[in-house]
């Protein structure tokens, strides 16, 4: 019984130490300009999916795959979560 409570104890303190930081979740302008695009690129490509356009379909898969470099060249650039062109200024 005393083992269990043991274990419990450390899993307390093992979820605590997980959720201690907050995560962010993606909450930058780097994250809602790639999935922006990655959106507009799924609607497209599901309307060519529709109408059986290899072209519409294979275009817009190219679009989502934008929308991913975009992001991550914007998260480089300092525009993802924590990023430096994100932090106060002090103004």
């Amino acid at each position: 019984m005393a083992n269990t409570a043991t274990n419990r104890a450390q899993q307390d303190e093992v979820t605590a130490d997980i959720h201690a930081e907050p995560v962010g979740h993606g909450n930058s302008p780097a994250a809602w300009t790639c999935v922006l695009i990655m959106l507009v690129g799924s609607i497209a490509a599901a309307v060519g999916f529709i109408i059986a356009s290899n072209p519409v379909f294979w275009g817009s898969v190219v679009v989502m795959l934008i929308g991913l470099v975009v992001g991550w060249v914007m998260k480089k650039a300092g525009y993802g979560v924590g990023g430096s062109k994100l932090k106060k200024s002090g103004h």
